[in-house]
């Protein structure tokens, strides 16, 4: 004697066709919020270091990295080394990692050890030594590092006074980033972005930008004040 062996109805079929195309919206949804929560965060590293800076001159007349007072400025006082030259200028690239003495350029180190003297960002005030600054220089929401300069870090950038910089950005949200702070276009504007070759941040101001987002690539992005 054989039994017809039962099977699915096309409602119970429908159902969990439904249930399924719920699930994922779900999660498609939730990882699009999570995406606009990142870009939200990159884009906030842009607007807090300009509000940073121009806090630190308005209360101190000078230049956080460049403040050639610094180091009578904060108790406990800066050990030897770590004020700068006082020219109006933050030297060294966006990304240096060695609070050497300002004569060697890098005032963007100090920059950071400045600002959290004078309680304008928080984070680490321990750059007695390389490796200590490499702990206490910031990151951003992608794990790459976040920096600011006098230099300019991409050679079609246009001319400003500080040029801040963010990288190993995906080109998805390099290119939701540029659009919410600039033109959406990675070689114009006062947003411009290259793409990183072999993991390595190409923004040394001897290149331009990339002509476009991909999607995958890396990116640094950089900002002109």
């Amino acid at each position: 004697m054989h039994r017809t062996q039962p099977g699915f109805t096309l409602v119970e079929i429908a159902i969990v066709l439904v249930i399924i195309s719920l699930l994922l919206g779900g999660v498609l949804k939730g990882q699009e919020l999570i995406n606009s929560a990142k870009v939200k965060n990159l884009a906030g590293d842009f607007r807090n270091v300009q509000a940073m800076i121009y806090g630190y001159q308005d209360k101190y007349r000078k230049l956080p990295g460049d403040d050639n007072g610094a180091l009578t400025r904060f108790s406990p006082n800066l050990s030897a080394g770590h004020a700068g030259n006082g020219n109006g200028v933050l030297q060294g690239q966006w990304n240096e990692s060695d609070p050497a003495a300002a004569s060697n350029g890098n005032e963007s180190v100090l920059l950071w050890e400045h600002l959290r003297r004078a309680n304008l960002a928080t984070g680490s005030t321990d750059f007695s030594s390389k490796d200590a600054a490499a702990q206490a220089l910031p990151t951003n929401a992608e794990s790459g590092r976040f920096g600011l300069s006098g230099t300019k870090p991409i050679k079609t950038m246009l001319g400003g006074s500080f040029y801040a910089c963010s990288d190993n950005i995906d080109g998805k949200h390099a290119s939701q980033l540029d659009l919410a702070l600039d033109d959406g276009k990675p070689d114009t504007g006062s947003m411009q972005a290259i793409a990183q070759s072999e993991g390595t941040t190409q923004a040394d101001g001897t290149k331009d930008a990339s002509a476009q987002y991909t999607d995958g690539t890396r990116y640094t992005a950089c900002l002109t004040y």
